[in-house]
């Protein structure tokens, strides 16, 4: 498993595949296995066609097959699990994401629209790409450092991004605007933020300027206030937060740090924001990333409410959280229905400008995957590099066309001299 210092968390997670950010030399790769089946595997799958590490990796919410990766070469890249499962190396992915400038270190897919995915490069832009054709459709600048993390909103319409140079910014991609931005932590280490589910509140971690870790909540609304601040401790770990957006429960995670820490946050309205410290999972081992399973993969049978994967070193750890319950019957108050595996639109409706919120689904029975079809993939045409020969004819048609206007131009000069002559 990859050993790189990126602040990301290296890990991907549904409820057919894991996907870890794999060492390799020369070059950044994935390793691909089922989550079914624990226990020591020696030659997962891996996607290798990445030059450099691998910074971000996650799968499509629409389909388990589809993996988007990002890298220190500038690119990123669309693989497509084969349907039986099985691979042991795939060089080629079925598409190439290029257009950034520099390193491309956060990626998160929309949540309602098939096929849209949003990445952050180095080069300070956010990009939006229809997957399918592999085009960077919207490209959105204005960021005044490395963008750190990004994710979309409840209903896949705005992007909150955090930057290195202290400040939470919201994204309305369709416009190419940064609607509103705020000064959040005063540290010099990393940060992150992320949207609280269908309440449409804003949670950022992050350090003080006394290096305390802390995390702040925002309401877009009102983004210069903020609606709670609460210190957590003086630990150097970059902090990873997760929120379940059914049981409203926060999971924050610290890269180095054995502890994983949970809370339950009450939001009775845009200025009320109760954050209550649940428990913590405590280990000597170190996570060097980790990773949330949907909830749809989650085991309604045992009241299983969030499993997060937390990979240290060479072994990836399910922690599996349950409410106790004696009742063996289907527990309707902490299994509302979940987001499904089906869009709320496709992306030629998102880029359109229409809206939705994502589609739902009972776990009453478990959950039954939706019959779709597979991705299709169109690839842009990249313009072929010109023959020595081709170049000299190039450059020689172009000499004639200069030659041609500097001439032009030179006619041009002296008819206004007469013209100017003959006004005296």
């Amino acid at each position: 498993m990859t050993k790189n210092a990126w602040d990301s968390n290296f890990v991907a997670i549904n409820p057919t595949y894991a996907a870890v950010a794999w060492q390799v030399g020369g070059g950044g790769a994935v390793g691909v296995f089922p989550v079914a089946k624990p226990g020591r595997i020696d030659n997962p799958g891996l996607f290798t066609g990445h030059s450099s590490p691998v910074l971000d990796l996650g799968f499509s919410p629409f389909n388990e097959r589809i993996l988007a990766t990002v890298s220190e070469d500038c690119y990123g890249k669309i693989w497509e699990i084969p349907k039986e499962g099985k691979f042991e190396r795939v060089d080629t992915p079925v598409q190439n994401l290029k257009g950034h400038k520099r390193k491309v270190g956060a990626l998160d897919w929309n949540g309602v629209t098939e096929n849209v995915l949003a990445t952050a490069g180095t080069d300070y832009e956010v990009k939006v790409w229809d997957i399918s054709t592999g085009q960077d459709k919207i490209t959105v600048g204005g960021h005044g450092g490395i963008i750190q993390s990004l994710n979309w909103n409840y209903t896949g319409s705005t992007l909150v991004t955090y930057c290195k140079d202290k400040k939470m910014r919201l994204v309305d991609p369709r416009t190419n605007k940064i609607t509103g931005e705020v000064e959040t932590h005063g540290g010099v280490k990393g940060g992150r933020a992320l949207w609280m589910g269908k309440h449409e509140m804003i949670i950022s971690v992050g350090f003080s300027k006394s290096a305390e870790r802390e995390y702040l909540i925002f309401d877009p609304r009102k983004i210069e206030e903020q609606v709670t601040r609460a210190g957590i401790d003086q630990a150097a770990g970059v902090l990873m937060p997760f929120y379940d957006e059914d049981s409203e429960l926060l999971f924050l995670a610290g890269k180095g740090d054995g502890n994983l820490r949970y809370y339950e946050v009450e939001l009775e309205g845009p200025a009320n924001a109760m954050v209550h410290f649940v428990s913590q999972y405590s280990s000597n081992e170190p996570s060097a990333g980790c990773g949330m399973m949907p909830k749809r993969g989650c085991d309604v049978s045992t009241n299983e409410i969030v499993r997060l994967y937390k990979q240290t070193g060479t072994l990836l750890q399910p922690l599996s959280f349950k409410v106790p319950r004696k009742s063996d019957l289907f527990q309707d108050d902490i299994f509302p229905p979940c987001r499904s595996d089906e869009p709320g639109l496709n992306h030629t409706q998102w880029f359109a400008g229409e809206n939705a919120s994502p589609k739902t689904k009972s776990l009453e029975k478990g959950f039954i995957k939706s019959d779709r079809g597979d991705v299709s993939f169109s690839k842009v045409e990249e313009e072929k590099p010109l023959s020595e020969d081709e170049l000299r004819k190039a450059h020689a048609e172009l000499a004639k066309r200069v030659a041609y206007l500097e001439a032009e131009l030179a006619k041009r000069d002296a008819k206004i001299k007469d013209l100017e002559a003959a006004a005296h």
